[in-house]
């Protein structure tokens, strides 16, 4: 493991796409974008950048902790597409072939509040927005994978699978990976050949899973892993001591090929 980036505030949201890796630094509510090694700051947003996505067109939208939903626009700056609305925060989103943008929300009071059932809404093209699934323990990482959502639900350490509907409606719930007793999945990356990487904060560590659950590599951390994504054949994490009062986020890099558990 090699420490790409030091002094993050609070990494998360990793994204690999178009050929470089992506992030936000929530704490400094900044989206980076790694271009061979250097980061750059290609956006600020003023209410902290929760998670980042990609629309067919290529444009990024980003999801803010307390809803707006920003869009790129043509000359390149960021608009607000459409607001959601809850007293809890927003946390991540994962966007289909057809445009569709799926954002879950906590449903409770994170840290202090007592645990209560989290949501997944959908956003269509023409920017409306629907609530498509609840009773989900604390959703964390999302990512679609063909006509399927997966979802990460911490509180309950699994793994959760919906089938996308053409008016992106969601059914046939289902686990997708039990991932068994204390394991508390963040984000995760779908691989595209029916495996998940996941990152967990308080075990420190990402692991790959197949569908069903059977763990296929695992990959200890020096500290709480947050997000990961795979890109050229390099699995990328965003860690941090937490809680913490002190700015500890890190992004990791490891190369599968070279890595043995």
């Amino acid at each position: 493991m090699r420490v790409v980036l030091d002094g993050l505030v609070m990494g998360e949201s990793v994204r690999w796409h178009d050929g470089r890796l992506w992030f936000c630094d929530w704490g400094a509510g900044q989206i980076v974008m790694l271009d061979a090694g250097l980061p750059s700051v290609v956006a600020r947003v003023d209410d902290f950048p929760s998670c980042i996505d990609w629309l067919p067109d290529g444009r990024l939208v980003v999801i803010t902790g307390r809803g707006p939903l920003l869009r790129q626009e043509a000359d390149g700056s960021l608009a607000v597409f459409t607001t959601l609305t809850s007293p809890f925060l927003f946390n991540d989103i994962a966007v289909d072939g057809r445009g569709r943008i799926f954002v879950n929300n906590i449903g409770y009071d994170f840290p202090g509040g007592s645990p209560a059932p989290g949501t997944v809404s959908v956003v269509t093209p023409d920017g409306v927005a629907r609530e498509v699934a609840g009773g989900l323990e604390f959703p964390n990482g999302m990512a679609v994978d063909g006509e399927t959502l997966i979802v990460a639900e911490s509180h309950a350490g699994r793994l959760t699978a919906f089938d996308i509907a053409p008016d992106g409606s969601l059914s046939g719930r289902r686990v997708w990976a039990p991932l068994g007793e204390g394991a508390a999945p963040d984000g995760i990356f779908a691989a595209g050949d029916g495996t998940v990487w996941y990152a967990d904060v308080p075990n420190q560590q990402c692991v790959l899973v197949r569908e069903g659950g059977q763990v296929l590599r695992t990959i200890p951390l020096d500290r709480g892993g947050f997000d990961c994504a795979v890109g050229d054949g390099v699995l990328y994490a965003a860690t941090a001591v937490y809680p913490s009062a002190e700015p500890s986020g890190q992004l990791v890099a490891v190369d599968l090929a070279d890595y043995r558990t």
